[in-house]
């Protein structure tokens, strides 16, 4: 009996000896230490890649030019910063032109703005910063703060303000001319004229296709589309013109209201002409609104915030919105 117990503990200390989980017990979560480096799913190549990418469109940031924000969040580097006025400033010496007449001035003031701070940096790398300590004024070049040296890291940064040096040459002689203005608004006028051939009279310009006379239902979708280009061609190509103050307001009333009319007008009538016809309305109406009416003694000018100032503040959250991505949010303007 004494031999056939000892036998049994020495199968039980080889199993324990052939099973590494049993021999080396797993501490639980509680006990467990935090992994000194934390799982990183990008490499940092391919983030500062992608940086740059929202950089060159205006999605980024550097809190350390453009400071603090505002209760809303919304940057603080508007059209009345220093920094952006001393670019105003250059454009119009240079081009003859002001920055909110750029194509692009929202680009323009970011790829300034990582400029200055990728200038910054090199400065601080090959030990040329002192500048920076005093009450430095005036535009900073490559030239000012590159002393030469600094090893890889100074060349990396070199390599980047070339890059975006060469596109904001670019952006900078980016103008948005008259005449594009003018084209857009022919744009507009040649899209009113089709879409409304389209939602009374599609046939008189697709009849002749057999596509639309063998697909079922063809004559149906292009009158309802031809209402829903108000929303979808005419009114964007309004505002494609950067309008400001009254025409601006009535052209954000009129982008909001025109799917609201092409979506709810169906329930009260089938004819599309009709339809059509009430989406001109609107719009006709917003302009007359706001120049008959508001006029230009009650517009708050073209500042920034969207809508007037009497307007409820989600109303102009709503204004604002619309102006994403025109230059308005990211100090191009004011």
């Amino acid at each position: 009996a004494t031999n056939k117990q000892n036998t049994a503990n020495n199968n039980s200390d080889d199993d324990d000896n052939s099973n590494p989980q049993s021999a080396t017990r797993r501490p639980p979560p509680s006990e467990r230490q935090p992994s000194s480096s934390p799982l990183q799913l990008f490499s940092s190549e391919t983030l500062a890649e992608a940086n740059d990418a929202l950089a060159n469109v205006g999605w980024t940031s550097r809190p350390d030019l453009v400071g603090a924000q505002d209760d809303d969040g919304d940057l603080t580097l508007t059209s009345d910063d220093p920094f952006v006025q001393q670019i105003d400033r250059a454009i119009q010496s240079e081009m003859g032109v002001s920055l909110d007449q750029l194509l692009n001035p929202a680009k323009v003031v970011n790829l300034e703005r990582d400029l200055f701070n990728l200038r910054v940096e090199l400065a601080r790398l090959t030990d040329n910063d002192d500048f920076l300590r005093a009450d430095f004024e005036g535009p900073l070049t490559t030239e000012m703060c590159d002393s030469g040296g600094g090893g890889e890291g100074a060349d990396a940064v070199r390599a980047k303000i070339a890059k975006k040096e060469k596109d904001l040459a670019i952006e900078r002689r980016s103008v948005f001319r008259g005449w594009l203005k003018n084209v857009f608004l022919f744009q507009a006028l040649l899209s009113a004229v089709l879409s409304y051939v389209m939602a009374t009279s599609p046939a008189t310009l697709f009849g002749r296709f057999d596509w639309y006379n063998n697909v079922a239902n063809m004559d149906t979708s292009i009158t309802v589309l031809g209402f829903w280009w108000w929303w979808l061609f005419i009114v964007p190509s309004l505002r494609s013109r950067r309008p400001t103050g009254l025409e601006k307001r009535a052209l954000d009333v009129a982008f909001l209201g025109t799917p609201i009319v092409s979506l709810l007008s169906p329930v009260v009538t089938k004819d599309t002409g009709v339809i059509w016809w009430v989406n001109f309305a609107l719009v006709a109406g917003a302009y007359g609104y706001f120049y008959l009416v508001v006029g230009e003694e009650n517009d708050d000018g073209d500042d920034g915030e969207g809508g007037g100032k009497n307007d409820p503040a989600w109303l102009k959250f709503v204004y604002k919105s619309l102006d994403f991505g025109s230059g308005r949010e990211r100090g191009a303007r004011r």
